[in-house]
């Protein structure tokens, strides 16, 4: 292999006897800087608001997954909707697809808890206790003085108090909000099943933020691999320009009044501020690799660094291999017509599935092991249990049963009109008796309206058994 292609035979966090190297990436600044915290911000502020607002008293989100309760945007779903949870992953698998075709690892850059929470969060308090990458170079090189210790224990017990704030946060998504409310209020020894859990998902957090931070990118995630077999030639990602840096006699440190391009020097003056900057410690003049996370982050020292020297900005920009290569500008491919297409049918069929979606989810059952009786009146009997899911956030009343496919009379067990509370669920048995006369096979196919008032909410089909004399 090519020297220059040796970099791709290890990983950017392990030195060559393979034990871990420790990245230390100097504080970024620039435009996409301030946008990214725009954004992250944003994102945080949702993430940690979302399990705390409601519509119409429904959380905002929640996955209960062991009481299989869930709500999205205010709206609950239940075990009988999870063809639409289905859909869902397959819409957000397609879309991702999507973006990575299009503009590569964005993602991973701009909107993952990952990231955000480690840039945005945990390594600006690192910047703030121990400075830049400097001095948290030479602070880890120090002897433990009463400095370090400071320094050290005062990041380390913050990091633990943010980490055992996300874990509460995520309990909140997976119990609702309401629930701990109640489990702070009564105290962690009347809740200790949900307690020790919490504390072991605190301690994940913990060392995923505190020690194996960028690996979760570059081991953990699976989503750099998918990256490498998606991405071509057309897609958009943060591009180092090697025409424009290397130019025919390469990289040159920067000479005052000196005209690179007419002597042949490409614009890279070799500050290694794009190295120095990059979270997972890649150099990206080495082109693509699964380790970058397409933050950007290096765009900015370059720009910073390319107006200092009164050069063009750009020399890493958002690009293309064909648009540094040919100047191509960005194509709307076929590929991504093809994606493009399925999304869209996917999405308009999630959409009609939902429009579809009854409020009721009514179940209507043959009482197991029960034949048909013959009444006194001659009529033949058969007894039914039902279910009754109220998938709405409000209680519905009155709700009533009719026979829609035949002259029968239909005979409730308990109550004939009854209630069910926003996400209950009511059961009861009925008969229904028809006369012979109108049954044509031993089993025959009944219809079930369920009206709430006046409205039809639900249709449920079942059998009605019969003599076989009166096919």
């Amino acid at each position: 292999m090519d020297n220059k292609e040796e970099f791709r035979n290890s990983i950017g966090t392990l030195d060559q006897e393979g034990k871990r190297a420790w990245v230390y990436p100097k504080k970024p600044n620039g435009v996409f800087y301030k946008y990214r915290k725009y954004v992250s911000y944003f994102l945080l502020l949702f993430l940690l608001a979302a399990p705390f607002i409601k519509i119409n008293g429904n959380q905002f989100l929640l996955f209960n997954v062991l009481e299989r309760k869930f709500n999205i945007f205010g709206f609950p779903f239940w075990p009988q909707d999870f063809y639409l949870f289905v859909i869902s992953m397959i819409i957000g698998v397609v879309f991702i697809a999507l973006f990575t075709v299009a503009f590569g690892r964005i993602f991973c850059g701009w909107i993952c808890p990952q990231t955000i929470f480690m840039e945005m969060v945990f390594r600006r308090i690192e910047y703030a206790i121990e400075g830049d990458r400097g001095k948290q170079i030479r602070l880890d090189k120090a002897p433990w003085n009463k400095e370090k210790i400071f320094k050290k224990g005062s990041k380390w017990t913050i990091f633990a108090i943010i980490s055992f704030l996300i874990a509460n946060v995520f309990l909140a998504y997976l119990i609702s909000s309401d629930e701990l409310v109640k489990y702070i209020t009564n105290g962690p020894t009347s809740h200790l099943g949900t307690f020790i859990p919490l504390l072991i998902f605190t301690a994940v957090f913990y060392f995923v933020f505190a020690w194996f931070r960028e690996q979760v990118c570059i081991i953990a995630c699976p989503y750099g691999r998918l990256q490498g077999a998606m991405l071509d030639k057309k897609s958009i990602v943060v591009a180092y320009d090697h025409n424009r840096g290397e130019r025919e006699l390469g990289r040159q440190k920067f000479k005052k009044n000196q005209n690179r391009a007419e002597e042949g020097v490409g614009d890279c003056i070799e500050c290694a501020q794009c190295v120095q900057v990059c979270p997972t410690g890649i150099d990206i003049r080495n082109g693509t690799q699964l380790e970058c996370v397409n933050c950007t982050a290096c765009i900015d020292a370059c720009d910073s660094i390319m107006e200092s020297v009164d050069l063009p900005k750009g020399l890493i920009r958002y690009a293309s291999e064909e648009n540094i290569e040919k100047k191509a500008k960005f194509e709307f491919t076929p590929r991504l017509k093809g994606y493009s297409a399925v999304l869209t049918i996917l999405i308009g069929f999630l959409m009609g599935l939902l429009l579809i979606r009854s409020d009721i989810e009514a179940k209507v059952l043959r009482l197991p092991g029960q034949l048909y009786e013959m009444t006194k009146e001659g009529k033949v009997s058969n007894v039914f249990t039902y279910k009754l899911l109220n998938k709405t956030n409000v209680e519905m009343d009155s709700i009533h049963f009719k026979i829609n496919s035949f002259d029968g009379e239909l005979k409730m067990v308990k109550k004939e009109y009854f209630s069910i509370d926003k996400g209950g669920i009511a059961k009861g048995t009925f008969f229904i008796e028809i006369e012979p006369a109108q049954l044509s096979d031993s089993k025959n196919k009944i219809e079930i309206e369920v009206y709430s008032k006046d409205r039809i909410i639900d249709r449920a089909t079942t059998n009605f058994m019969g003599p076989r004399t009166f096919r």
